[in-house]
């Protein structure tokens, strides 16, 4: 579990959140990728706005380091980097921020496997966590769920791996994906300014039909 503290005077740190970065991946760069469409074309809902790797790198890191400052929280939902395994340390250094949580995706497996223990380089590293901020619990995982712990109870879920736009990353329910590329500005999310009062907003709701975690039941437990 990751459990943010509020200090002396009842303030807690900056959390922002984000996911599939994807530093360093030559594929979804419009200017250097190799995807195609049958007709020939370049997939341009797929791939990013950027001439080439250096660029889009930059940007990404540039615009989480204008905000997200060194003794922050940053929970990143996965797929870090890509380009092989010298990309997830350079990534690393890049970023100044020293409390980064990873939940791992499916293109984390250098990370997952532990390579040369670079899962030193992260806070914490797991497949599906919770995340605790005062009274507010989220669940984390870098793929969406239909139903999660605590549904019934207001419990939110943050998820990554789909890039949907920003006109589409809210789910039914109390889920979002938090992913870069739905972010207007390209750039992590603020957790209690931007997703909390998003999802506050939005029903209890499993996209199971007839989940029983969203009935009204007395005396039931999870």
């Amino acid at each position: 579990m990751i459990k943010i503290i509020a200090n002396k005077k009842g303030e807690f740190p900056d959390v922002w959140v984000t996911s599939d970065t994807h530093y360093n991946h030559a594929n979804i760069c419009r200017g250097t990728t190799s995807w195609r469409k049958p007709d020939g074309s370049v997939p341009i809902k797929e791939t990013r706005d950027f001439k080439n790797l250096d660029l889009m790198n930059d940007t990404i890191v540039n615009n989480i380091n204008s905000i997200v400052k060194e003794d922050d929280i940053l929970i990143h939902l996965g797929d870090w980097s890509f380009g092989g395994f010298e990309s997830i340390q350079k990534f690393r250094d890049r970023v100044i921020c020293k409390n980064i949580h990873l939940i791992l995706g499916n293109h984390d497996h250098h990370i997952e496997n532990n390579r040369d223990e670079v899962q030193e380089l992260f806070t914490s590293v797991s497949h599906y966590n919770t995340l605790k901020i005062g009274k507010i619990e989220i669940q984390l995982m870098h793929y969406p769920i239909d139903s999660w712990n605590n549904l019934r109870k207001g419990a939110m879920h943050l998820h990554g791996h789909c890039h949907l736009p920003n006109d589409k990353r809210l789910g039914k329910g109390k889920r979002i994906d938090a992913g870069i590329d739905g972010h207007l500005e390209f750039r992590p999310y603020h957790l209690m300014r931007e997703l909390v009062p998003l999802l506050n907003k939005q029903p209890i709701h499993s996209e199971i039909e007839k989940d029983h975690h969203t009935d009204e039941m007395l005396n039931v437990v999870g």
